[in-house]
């Protein structure tokens, strides 16, 4: 391992533990198909039709035929569909549950089903399990992570097996939720335990275009709240360029780069290097590109070390966080305006008017005395750059570093009338700031003389 590459990755936790500790919430995982290569030996989109072409003996001809023909993987996936209806309903049939043969069912359910099939069986192959095996500590840091939320494109369930709290949406049903994703796994290309969710053919890929601006309307307060991690995508995967390229005018206006959204490459020569590109161009079409941050590494378990280095969450149950959420959504929308429960006007009047009586209200404990706290550092770092001007965080994070640079102090390093650290947990910090902050800031923006008071 090269010296080089040790001074990166204490650069890279450093930027992440900044990233986090400044946003103040738990990141968002996208995971790809790299990661099911990775730890279970899933195939890839060509490994998959290639099995496919095995499977199905009306398949005549080799797979590098149709790859000649139709240079596309949906296309190619579109072909074989038609094939394998052909043959379920021929000699195939015994192949294929009865239910299929209903005249209601897709065209391309049976390929689908195949597809289905063959990733639930792989999660319990014995090769599966000793390449799970063989990374087991990056499997459980990844675990220790305690995303916000997970987003992956991938058919299999191996990420409901690593975060059994976590509960999957699949497909369609993502657009009906009501609020934020909390402890969720959104499957938004289907799943094996569903075989007609899957997105597979070309007319899965242009129902899921005419319905993508609705999903990345779902994901932009994820995109634009929480740290963002791409695991498993190489940066010309036509997944992610689908789902920046309806939000990058907002996430990067005038091309600046997007402080919050890093692109991890996996490349067995990083021990080796000794230079790192810290930004990747992704080009999301012919006339647009988004920056975003990009890590480069043989291995992910560091990376996992550093997202999962809030120990306070451990104790932690998505599963209880998100039933609160969906049981207050529910009362809220529902249930109080049509006075389907017994309201307590006067007590929840109170409670609402009072952050710590509201968290006594659902059985939490609070800090002492934080109605005070909260009316001299009401911001977050967040609210301080959209106070300045600016679309987030990094900016205002920019100028505290050139009043450190400045002045030799740093306002984030300790309680003053700027900032302080409110401390949930044993280790978990919540960062917020003062008018005081504000209006110094201001002054550094603008170029203006300054003092730091104490």
């Amino acid at each position: 391992m090269t010296k080089e590459f040790d001074d990166y990755q204490e650069r890279i936790q450093d930027d992440i533990a900044t990233c986090m500790d400044t946003m103040g919430v738990q990141p968002i995982l996208f995971i790809g198909s790299g990661l099911s290569r990775r730890y279970f030996l899933a195939p890839s989109w060509e490994g998959l039709l290639q099995k496919l072409v095995d499977e199905c003996p009306l398949i005549e001809k080799d797979y590098a035929y149709y790859k000649q023909k139709f240079h596309s993987p949906i296309e190619i996936g579109t072909a074989f569909a038609d094939i394998y209806r052909e043959w379920a309903w021929g000699e195939g049939k015994d192949s294929f549950p009865d239910e299929l043969f209903s005249p209601n069912q897709p065209a391309e359910i049976y390929i689908k089903y195949r597809v289905a099939t063959f990733f639930e069986g792989l999660l319990s192959s014995a090769d599966a399990k000793d390449a799970g095996e063989a990374h087991r500590e990056e499997l459980e840091s990844l675990q220790k992570v305690r995303p916000h939320a997970i987003i992956t494109t991938n058919y299999d369930r191996f990420l409901e097996q690593l975060f059994p709290e976590y509960s999957p949406v699949v497909g369609q049903k993502i657009l009906k939720a009501n609020y934020a994703q909390i402890g969720e796994i959104l499957k938004i290309h289907g799943c094996s335990s569903d075989p007609a969710s899957l997105v597979f053919a070309r007319n899965d890929y242009d129902e899921f275009q005419a319905k993508k601006k609705y999903l990345s309307a779902k994901l932009l307060a994820f995109f634009a709240e929480h740290p963002l991690f791409f695991f498993g995508y190489s940066a010309e995967d036509p997944n992610i360029r689908a789902i920046l390229a309806d939000i990058d005018e907002i996430l990067s206006p005038e091309g600046q780069l997007i402080p919050n959204i890093y692109l991890v490459e996996w490349n067995q020569q990083s021990e080796k290097m000794t230079s790192f590109p810290s930004e990747r161009l992704i080009a999301i079409d012919a006339e647009h590109s988004v920056r975003a941050k990009n890590i480069i590494s043989h291995s992910f378990q560091w990376i996992f070390d550093a997202l999962g280095s809030n120990n306070a969450l451990q104790s932690v149950s998505p599963k209880i966080l998100r039933a609160l959420m969906a049981r207050t959504y529910d009362l809220v929308r529902h249930d109080i305006p049509k006075r389907t429960v017994e309201v307590d006007y006067d007590t929840l009047e109170r409670a609402v008017s009072s952050e710590q009586e509201l968290a006594r209200l659902f059985g939490i404990t609070t800090l002492d005395d934080p109605s005070s706290v909260n009316a001299i550092y009401p911001f977050s770092l967040t609210c301080v750059g959209q106070k300045l001007g600016y679309s987030s965080w990094h900016q205002a994070n920019q100028l505290i570093d050139q009043i450190k640079s400045q002045k030799g102090v740093n306002i984030k390093a300790t309680d003053n009338r700027y900032h302080i650290a409110i401390l949930a947990g044993n280790t978990m910090q919540a960062h917020k700031y003062s008018q005081n902050a504000v209006d110094l800031l201001t002054k550094v923006r603008d170029g203006e003389d300054y003092e730091l008071e104490h």
